[in-house]
């Protein structure tokens, strides 16, 4: 039985430079048989002196050989089959799977590492995020980039016939969700920037993802060794990749409930305003992150006036929420200008007790409140340039009175209130 095939995953937004890394990757392939599948062959334009004679693209497999081994194959069907389609019939070293059309490379990547068909013919090797580093310093400096549509040329030719997906998306939430899930940035049209401006966007890549190796580039030029072959991918840390879940972990917290809060019982009063809770990643820049904990509820309309009143300089937020009035766990995420709030399950300590209690015996590390239950905040805040100690006091003043407590079925707001539903707090 072969070997299981390595797979690298591709994501990056439109415009970004995938399909000029993606064209340097089939030239520059040297001794590697590469497959590379991508979602418009029409975008590659592949050099006409690479097509194997006789190869032309043939409009029903959606394959072209190219004289050097490599193989450039157009995604036809659902995603799974194409794979399976592609090791069955062809003979190659490695995959590169564009991930555009999808907001982040995770969905594509527990395809590879679920027990499947496809697990067992390939193994996720590396997920490379390609950034537009000018474009991503705009976004998070008070700016709002324009997004490219999908049939708007660019300098990279990097069009996406999949990218009307992203569309109703803002372009802050796809590059952090991008960077948050990679293994390797490759931090592309450096010669847009300056040497200053090029540090501190490695520093935010490095807040948003520790553990990410970058690459600085212009026009995509990367050594395939450092994209091939490198066992970056750990299938059983991709949930613990991004840097707002590292914070919640290194304070005590998993994302969800299931940590130890220290400290931290009773309401607002008692909850950690030494700051024992405090990160702080490498400073060149000014990057920092923190944890904010509380075991009281937030009145509605003013968590979410607070919210929109986030300094710019706060880069990406996410955490779960627990506002009065609402039984439901609320996820708050922000990237840049962009805050969404999604509902999820219930308060465990909302069910009726024959259901709590057997949610409580099935998970004995839960954080359990005598008068709360379940119920709390945490929220990870990540940027440079803001004050900490004001973003405190604005979400503390943004806390339910003793009186409102009281009363707190009353109050109402613009989060959501069905599990899956989602709403926009506030938009670039």
């Amino acid at each position: 039985m072969r070997d299981t095939i390595p797979v690298t995953i591709l994501s990056g937004s439109l415009g970004a430079g995938k399909t000029t890394l993606l064209n340097h990757l089939l030239t520059e392939a040297g001794d590697r048989d590469i497959a590379v599948l991508v979602n418009d062959m029409g975008t590659v334009n592949v050099d006409a002196e690479l097509i194997a004679e006789g190869s032309e693209l043939d409009v029903d497999d959606g394959v072209a050989e190219l004289s050097n081994g490599c193989i450039c194959c157009e995604l036809q069907d659902d995603l799974e089959t194409a794979v399976v389609r592609l090791a069955n019939n062809r003979d190659f070293d490695a995959l590169v799977v564009e991930s555009s059309g999808i907001s982040e490379p995770a969905p594509v990547a527990r395809l590879f590492t679920t027990e499947s068909r496809v697990a067992a013919l390939y193994r996720v090797d590396t997920l490379v995020t390609v950034l537009d580093t000018r474009l991503f310093l705009d976004a998070f400096a008070g700016e709002t980039p324009e997004r490219r549509g999908t049939v708007e040329a660019n300098a990279d030719g990097d069009g996406d016939g999949a990218a009307a997906d992203d569309a109703d998306r803002p372009l802050s939430d796809l590059m952090v969700e991008q960077v948050e899930l990679s293994n390797l940035v490759v931090m592309n049209k450096t010669d847009l920037c300056t040497d200053a401006e090029l540090d501190e966007a490695e520093e935010l890549v490095r807040a948003l993802q520790p553990d990410a190796e970058t690459i600085r580039t212009t026009f995509s030029q990367v050594d395939p060794d450092r994209l091939f072959d490198r066992g970056l991918f750990d299938q059983h840390e991709i949930n613990d990749l991004p840097g707002w879940k590292r914070a919640l972990a290194e304070a005590g917290h998993s994302h969800g409930g299931d940590g130890h809060d220290h400290g931290a019982e009773g309401d607002a009063d008692d909850a950690g305003h030494g700051h024992a809770d405090h990160k702080h990643p490498e400073e060149v820049y000014g990057v920092t992150s923190f944890t904010y904990r509380r075991r009281r509820p937030f009145h509605p309309d003013r968590l979410a006036d607070a919210l929109r009143d986030l300094p710019s300089g706060v880069v990406r937020s996410k955490g779960t929420v627990w506002l009065a009035g609402n039984e439901r766990r609320v996820v708050i995420g922000q990237a840049g200008p962009s805050i969404r709030a999604e509902a999820q399950g219930p308060w465990i300590a909302s069910l009726p007790e024959v259901e709590r209690d057997m949610y409580r015996s099935n998970r004995p590390e839960l954080d359990w409140h005598d008068e709360h239950g379940d119920r709390r905040t945490e929220l990870v805040f990540i940027g440079t340039d803001y004050d900490e100690d004001t973003l405190r006091t604005a979400l503390d003043d943004a806390l339910v009175t003793d009186e409102e407590w009281t009363d707190s079925e009353s109050l109402t707001g613009p989060f959501p209130a069905e599990q899956g539903e989602e709403t926009v707090i506030r938009s670039p």
